[in-house]
């Protein structure tokens, strides 16, 4: 990757954050550790590697994101504001009464919201629909299905991944973020998930693993995906959960943060001052 486009990248990614911090601080709490560990592979997807235009949402051409773990919903609209499918001032109004930003996607609401997800694994069966549909019409366009790990839990997600593995559907790139905890604790106290690469080699995905806070990583993994054509395609992200803001890393209840201490406020305040200085930077 050039230096001048891992900069721009570097720079998407930590606006992605200070606006998702700022819109759920304001609301008061929020899902802060799922939003911030897929800002890194929010940035290579809207500052470099999908097709997409913010003044017509609908654009038959237009790649498709299914955020299925959708209560990392303020991250995507943090990135959609970025690129400028609306104004920023909308992040403000962030799971208010009337929104247009809801907390988890509706793409009834919002411009660059394909599919409405927040009921955890029902993305991975929509994405694969849709998938489907553009095979059909011999469309070039991609799906991006974005998926937790803890919500693999879900046994639709495994019926879904079975259906795109058979069908070879490698127009839909799955893209698992292993951030290693969940809302009760962690992936392995809850539902030990054992290797997620080996699990989907063995559902038939070509599979690769990389740093989810390594850009350039992240960025080969979606070429190296993009260059197969005979097999279901995967991507797992080796994230942690608050990814990029040190205090929210090692908060142990990080799932949903409530801003409601003076100690919250405090280390956010200074999460922020470094994320500026890296956005300016």
């Amino acid at each position: 990757m050039e230096k001048a486009t891992l900069a721009k990248l570097e720079h998407l990614a930590a606006e992605i954050r200070i606006d998702s911090i700022e819109a759920i601080r304001k609301v008061g709490s929020g899902h802060i550790g799922g939003s911030l560990s897929i800002a890194d592979l929010l940035a290579v997807l809207y500052g470099k590697q999908m097709k997409y235009d913010p003044k017509n949402p609908e654009w038959e051409e237009r790649d498709r994101l299914v955020l299925s773990k959708g209560h990392a919903g303020p991250a995507w609209y943090s990135a959609l504001a970025a690129v400028g499918f609306f104004d920023k001032s909308w992040l403000g109004t962030l799971n208010e009464g009337g929104t247009r930003l809801p907390s988890h996607p509706d793409r009834t609401k919002t411009p660059g919201v394909d599919a409405t997800t927040g009921s955890l694994g029902q993305g991975t069966s929509v994405a694969a629909g849709i998938a489907t549909g553009l095979k059909m019409q011999n469309k070039d366009s991609y799906v991006y299905l974005v998926v937790g790990d803890g919500e693999l839990n879900e046994g639709q997600c495994w019926e879904a991944f079975q259906y795109l593995a058979h069908f070879k559907l490698s127009n839909c790139i799955v893209i698992i973020d292993e951030n290693k905890k969940q809302l009760d604790g962690t992936t392995q106290d809850i539902l030990n998930p054992f290797d997620i690469a080996e699990k989907m080699r063995a559902f038939g995905f070509h599979t690769t693993k990389v740093k989810g806070d390594d850009l350039t990583a992240i960025d080969e993994a979606i070429d190296e995906c993009k260059a197969v054509k005979d097999q279901a395609v995967c991507i797992v992200l080796d994230t942690i959960k608050g990814q990029g803001v040190k205090f929210f890393e090692e908060m142990d209840a990080n799932h949903s943060v409530k801003f409601d201490s003076e100690a919250v406020q405090t280390a956010t305040d200074e999460a922020l001052k470094e994320l500026k200085a890296k956005e300016r930077a």
